[in-house]
């Protein structure tokens, strides 16, 4: 009954209740520290419908969209000391055609915002990691991590629909959205309501705008025409 066996199973067990009630605390205790991401601007500064082939891999021609934009948001309050990285996305969407129930949505550009102590997992060269840790200045929270200022950001992947067209739509509009990564617990995304500490995510949207008609090649002979 006493045997090395029985007394090292004990151990274990023991060992495993109190790690999990530590990771317990850890995880709650992110409800205690406030929520309060805002958006400040949000718009886009170019558009541009094209025909072609968006990817190398395409098979066909299709219209695709390319964005740009312009963003100042403060995430900065998501890093707390349990904050491993926060992953943000810039999302383009528009109602479905003939279904006012379904939207389409594309992401556009996104990036990953890695915590002081999670700098080290970050797949970013030598430069930008040296960088990273001035900044931090040895803190396990660094204030200005979060903080967005992007001017006419330039898009990372273009919009394209599965039938093709895309030229022409209406009701576009651009999101922010974020996912906080914790070292312990759930993941939590961005929220429309407020729990708490936790605000809802203020000027998350821009203006609603409609995306170019697709340009004719006839029209661009005209043009250099009535030009020369």
């Amino acid at each position: 009954m006493y045997s090395s066996v029985v007394r090292l199973q004990n151990t274990f067990g023991f060992f495993t209740t109190v790690a999990f009630v530590v990771a317990s605390l850890v995880s709650l205790s992110d409800f205690l520290s406030a929520r309060t991401p805002t958006v400040d601007l949000l718009k886009t500064t170019s558009l541009q419908v094209v025909k072609g082939r968006p990817h190398y891999y395409s098979s066909k021609k299709e219209e695709y969209a390319i964005i740009k934009f312009s963003l100042d948001a403060d995430l900065s309050s998501l890093f707390t000391w349990n904050t491993k990285q926060v992953f943000v996305y810039v999302t383009a969407e528009w109602p479905s055609l003939g279904s006012q129930n379904n939207t389409n949505q594309a992401v556009i550009w996104d990036k990953i915002i890695t915590a002081p102590s999670s700098d080290h997992l970050a797949n970013i060269g030598p430069i930008e990691r040296k960088r990273l840790k001035k900044s931090a200045g040895g803190k396990p929270i660094d204030p200005s991590r979060g903080k967005l200022q992007l001017k006419n950001q330039r898009y990372k992947y273009q919009i394209t629909h599965p039938s093709g067209r895309i030229a022409s739509q209406e009701d576009v509009v651009l999101k922010l959205h974020y996912n906080v990564q914790p070292w312990v617990g759930i993941l939590t995304w961005n929220q429309e309501q407020t729990w708490g500490k936790w605000q809802a995510l203020k000027g998350a949207a821009s203006k609603k705008f409609a995306l170019p008609a697709l340009k004719k090649k006839d029209e661009g002979k005209k043009n250099k025409t009535t030009r020369t």
